[in-house]
């Protein structure tokens, strides 16, 4: 009688969650800040293809045709130097992603990164040194201290600008706005970092303990190679979140800056210029002041929402 055998079924593999992927997925449930991401997306990458996807130039003029509500050559109307308002939208997109996203990157990335992530591993003298600073940014009103950077930091930049123009025999550099774009960026960068360094501080303290970390010193790693390799990684929510909102501040403040007439200056475009030089127009052509307005409502809110949806998808235990 042959001896029967059994075999016995391997039991099925366990395939590891990427807690991205989780993230993700719940982000995507989040229908309102979904939407939010894409109109920014649309927002953003028309401003950085203005110069293919306007259909018009920002500094043609037809003053036959100023002043005219919206058509089908024209869907948003002309200004009062008969400008296309729908080209001057793109543009001054592209105003704000660019001063946006160098200004995040450059303070909130870089200078908020780093030495939020000094202060906090190496603690003591640096942590003094770096939060002593941030105290005394923070004493300020934040945009009325970038008011006053930027009123006093453009009148040199471009002298310095012109002097580079006569030096090197090259014209142009004033007129094509990039003196205006690095002050205001400068400028919002320089006091932008405060926020994120003192969450990034806050997260190293909490982590720089942890067992992983106490193993990457006993094997001899090097200091910047635990936070950037090890602790860093682990900070990435609330990063990504803090991201998030910076840049819809970013934009009011370029805004700002660009109304009072010490940001982007004409012709460049930027919105805040649109508001100010369209602010009498209420009465008579309420659509060159209520178009751009409401355009910079949508984006800021946008930013506020997408924020409070990374919040969820990336801490669930806020919800």
């Amino acid at each position: 009688m042959a001896a029967t055998t059994f075999e016995t079924a391997a039991p099925p593999r366990r395939v590891a969650r990427s807690p991205w992927r989780d993230a993700l997925r719940r982000f995507l449930r989040k229908r309102a800040a979904v939407v939010c991401l894409f109109f920014l997306l649309v927002v953003y990458l028309s401003g950085l293809l203005a110069p293919w996807v306007a259909p018009y130039d920002f500094r043609a003029q037809d003053l036959d045709s100023a002043s005219q509500g919206p058509s089908l050559s024209h869907p948003l109307g002309t200004d009062r130097l008969g400008r296309d308002v729908f080209s001057r939208m793109i543009w001054g997109a592209r105003t704000a992603a660019i001063v946006s996203i160098a200004a995040v990157a450059t303070g909130s990335l870089v200078l908020g990164l780093v030495l939020g992530s000094m202060a906090g591993y190496f603690g003591k003298w640096v942590d003094t040194i770096i939060m002593r600073i941030g105290d005394i940014f923070l004493a300020f009103p934040g945009l009325l201290l970038v008011i006053f950077i930027a009123a006093t930091l453009k009148p040199r930049a471009v002298a310095l600008a012109v002097a580079m123009e006569d030096r090197l025999g090259v014209q142009g550099i004033v007129a094509s706005g990039v003196v205006d774009y690095f002050v205001v960026f400068g400028a919002l960068a320089l006091f932008g970092w405060v926020g994120m360094a003192r969450l990034v501080r806050g997260i190293m303290l909490s982590l720089k303990e942890s067992q992983f970390v106490e193993a990457a010193r006993a094997l001899g790693a090097n200091p910047w190679r635990i936070i950037f390799r090890h602790m860093l990684p682990n900070a990435m929510g609330p990063i990504i979140v803090t991201i998030s909102m910076a840049m819809g501040g970013t934009v009011t403040s370029e805004v700002v800056l660009s109304w009072l007439g010490i940001g982007i200056q004409p012709p460049n475009p930027s919105w805040g210029t649109m508001l100010w030089e369209n602010q009498g127009m209420l009465r008579s052509n309420p659509h060159l002041l209520l178009v751009p307005a409401a355009l910079v409502a949508a984006v800021i809110f946008a930013f506020n929402i997408l924020g409070d949806g990374l919040n969820d998808a990336l801490n669930p235990r806020s919800r």
